[in-house]
């Protein structure tokens, strides 16, 4: 019934800062048409957008081009536009069978659009929702296109999204001598903070090449506090197809780089961790191709492992026990990693990896992070928008 009254209010184009009041319920700020169509009128407009960019039930694509916004190009992250690619494929640029638009893959040899790939636009507009950790490119996609945007003095528009991990921090601090586009940042491995606030402390802090500032507008989400129980209902890519895997993903995507499978090419993509190398746990698993896993890690091989999905503690909060315990029982040394220089920029520090070489406890590793914690906590208050 909600849903039907959401898409009614969007319809008739009434006020959604009322309607969230009213229902106590949150929106994105693609809904909020009162706040940015006036920005974009008569406006060549780019997005950056992906499957999650919904308006109701709308592409926000689709949404605009109703309502008679000149929207010239579509550019799309990792997964592409429509979210089905694998992690790590390469896309390449396409024209859209509906709109038939130009698609800019922004995902491969080509993260930051171009000088060419901006000829023509007036405004860009960032509308995809992100899980707030990362290691998780979109966050590092939002950081090349407010470059390439300051650059070309392109003003940006972030339409915001509520985010699962928005109340956490945790974490080691990217140190950036391990910079790269699963980390560009000096931020934690959860960070907690919405894609608008990220861009905020983004261009506040200079984090842009040559310390340049980005034309930056946010429009945040209606109604929405850092507590707020967030389900996404569209996938935020193949391999985080739920709640439960989202609320997994920081704690198990350490082991990407690992003898241990994250479950790709299972049912089960990040809510299940084994390893063929040796019985642990309960659990049993083959990973096989799939769409979204083609080429799975440990493919066709009987792992041993974890079934998380009923495990509410570890989904509430960051862990290294699993890592650490897998890391033992295996027993392999360095080789436990099949890509140390990956792991490290996973984890946006070679100390980490160090760590469990040394046989250090999850205790230990953790009073590591405090001091940089505790000053990214202080720095963040500056670009909250949400209590």
């Amino acid at each position: 019934m909600l849903r039907y009254l959401q898409m009614i209010v969007i319809f008739l184009g009434l006020s959604t800062a009322i309607f969230a009041q009213k229902y106590k319920t949150f929106l994105p700020a693609a809904a909020h048409f009162e706040s940015y169509l006036p920005i974009i009128k008569d406006k060549k407009v780019g997005l950056v957008v992906n499957q999650t960019s919904m308006v109701g039930k709308k592409h926000l694509l689709d949404t605009l081009l109703s309502r008679g916004v000149q929207v010239t190009k579509i550019f799309g992250p990792e997964h592409g536009f429509r979210g089905k690619a694998d992690a790590g494929s390469h896309l390449e640029n396409e024209i859209d069978a509906s709109t038939k638009l130009p698609i800019i893959s922004l995902y491969g040899k080509h993260n930051k659009p171009s000088k060419e790939d901006l000829a023509g636009l007036d405004y860009l507009i960032f509308d995809i929702q992100d899980i707030g950790v990362r290691f998780y490119t979109y966050s590092s996609t939002l950081h090349l296109v407010m470059e390439a945007c300051a650059e070309n003095k392109i003003p940006l528009l972030v339409l915001d999204r509520a985010n699962p991990h928005a109340n956490e921090v945790a974490g080691p601090v990217l140190n950036r001598k391990f910079s790269s586009f699963v980390g560009m940042n000096p931020i934690p491995l959860i960070y907690g903070c919405t894609s608008g606030e990220l861009a905020q402390m983004i261009n506040g802090e200079g984090w842009l090449n040559n310390g340049m500032k980005c034309q930056l507008t946010v429009i945040p989400v209606s109604n929405y506090k850092r507590k707020s129980k967030v389900h996404l209902e569209v996938a935020p890519s193949p391999n985080l197809p739920n709640d439960v895997s989202i609320a997994l993903y920081p704690s198990i995507c350490l082991f990407e780089p690992t003898l241990v499978s994250v479950g790709r090419g299972t049912e089960l993509p990040f809510q299940v961790i084994g390893t063929p190398a040796t019985k642990i746990g309960n659990y049993e698993f083959t990973p096989l191709p799939k769409p979204g896993a083609m080429d799975p890690v440990m493919k066709n091989q009987l792992c041993y492992g974890y079934d998380f999905r009923n495990d509410l503690a570890l989904q509430e909060g960051f862990s290294l026990k699993y890592l650490i315990e897998f890391f033992n029982k295996i027993n392999q040394g360095d080789k436990f990693f099949t890509s140390p220089s990956f792991f490290d920029k996973l984890a946006g520090t070679d100390q980490l990896r160090l760590q469990l070489l040394q046989n250090i406890s999850e205790k230990e590793i953790e009073a590591s992070w405090e001091k940089d914690l505790k000053s990214y906590l202080v720095l963040r208050k500056k670009y909250l928008l949400y209590k």
